[in-house]
């Protein structure tokens, strides 16, 4: 088994798929794994070539990485369409397996094409957010570090500081700050947020985000609206009515107002972001005030935000933020690295073949293309296709 990695092709795009450190325990999955590794594909990391040759890989060029591999590893995959994703998914050759983060849910004609040209693909977003898996979610990971730099970025632009001060000169008020959605990136966001000194308050769709609300230091912000169908499927928030919508615009206003640093996190799989910062509660916001609106790629919480750039509209700061773990590439590969190689201990076998069995779930729902047929329910469903078992029904 060959597996490949190549620099990663996105523009910006600065993480690595494996670390020096995966590449010696990927290595132990069988002594008949071979990786061949695009030469300062880390670099922009921090993880320079000859760690990787200590650590066992080859390194080659771009072009030995993906013709001689079974199987490569990626990031971003073409499947995020960008400048040079025709010229990679051109690489791919019939039989070869592609694991990276796809955008499968917004983008499920990669699979498509995928599967036009007989690869296998398995798109690391749709891991199941179930407890074996959590160790390979690299959703979690990457939030994880986008909450704690949304909060640098919400400092750096602020004309307060975050804690408290009692001095000879007077007394500074902590800031306050609001973050809604209190998934792993929200959450994070609090905590960072709270270590830094500020009094922090945060609101989740889902009931069940009051608890780990609590257990990292912030106050939930409590609205009189039913959130009961708040929850989807893998514990994500699911996409709301727009009465809902408006009714949780309505009662937000007035805690939005009070607040210094407005976070908003939240994202809908597959989805358009939902507005939950209007301009008229912008408007209302104090002069100086900052919004970090992490769900940017995806058209954004706050009605002003504009992807990749920060604004200043009605004296409050915007900042529409692109690709944030790609900011902390070190860490953010580490983790990513992690979550591939703890990924690949379920799928290698001690022959170092690749065994996909679809009577796992991790399998299942995260092979979104294989032998000629994208094989994922939810992708099909969003593609128009046949289910599969319809399919086995007319062959039989």
């Amino acid at each position: 088994m060959k597996i490949g990695v190549p620099k990663e092709s996105l523009p910006g795009e600065q993480r690595v798929a494996l670390t020096p450190a995966n590449v010696v325990a990927i290595k132990k999955i069988s002594p008949k794994i071979e990786i061949l590794f695009e030469k300062e594909a880390g670099l922009l990391a921090g993880y320079p070539d000859n760690e990787y040759e200590a650590a066992g890989a080859t390194l080659t060029d771009r072009a030995t990485a993906y013709s001689q591999s079974q199987l490569l590893l990626q990031v971003q995959t073409p499947g995020y369409a960008h400048a040079n994703a025709d010229e990679d998914l051109a690489q791919l050759t019939e039989g070869q397996t592609l694991i990276g983060m796809m955008d499968p849910l917004a983008n499920p004609a990669f699979a498509q094409q995928l599967a036009q040209q007989k690869i296998t693909g398995l798109a690391l977003e749709l891991i199941p957010r179930i407890t074996r898996a959590q160790a390979m979610d690299v959703l979690s990971s990457m939030g994880m570090l986008a909450g704690y730099k949304a909060v640098l970025l919400a400092a750096n632009a602020s004309p307060r500081m975050f804690p408290m001060n009692m001095t000879a000169a007077g007394t500074l008020n902590a800031a306050r700050v609001l973050v809604m959605g209190a998934g792993v990136a929200g959450l994070q966001a609090c905590a960072t947020a709270k270590r830094l000194g500020a009094v922090v308050e945060a609101y989740d769709v889902r009931e069940a985000a009051r608890e780990q609300i609590i257990s990292v230091g912030a106050k939930p912000v409590e609205l009189n609206i039913d959130t009961s169908a708040a929850e989807g499927q893998g514990g994500y928030a699911q996409e709301q009515s727009d009465e809902f919508l408006a009714q949780q615009r309505a009662a937000m206003q007035e805690v939005v107002a009070s607040m210094d640093v407005v976070i908003t996190t939240a994202a809908i799989p597959g989805a358009k972001s939902p507005i939950l910062v209007t301009e008229d509660m912008v408007k209302a916001m104090k002069p100086g005030s900052v919004i970090v609106d992490l769900a940017a790629e995806r058209g954004g919480n706050c009605e002003l935000t504009q992807q990749g750039n920060t604004i200043v509209a009605h004296d409050v700061t915007i900042i529409g933020p692109e690709n944030v773990p790609s900011t902390l590439p070190y860490h953010a590969s580490q983790m990513f690295g992690k979550n591939m190689e703890n990924l690949l201990k379920l799928l290698l076998t001690e022959e170092g073949e690749l065994q996909l069995d679809f009577e796992d779930e991790i399998v299942r729902e995260t092979v979104v293309a294989h032998e000629g047929q994208v094989v994922n329910t939810r992708l099909r469903e969003r593609l128009g296709l046949a289910s599969q078992d319809d399919n086995h029904e007319k062959e039989a």
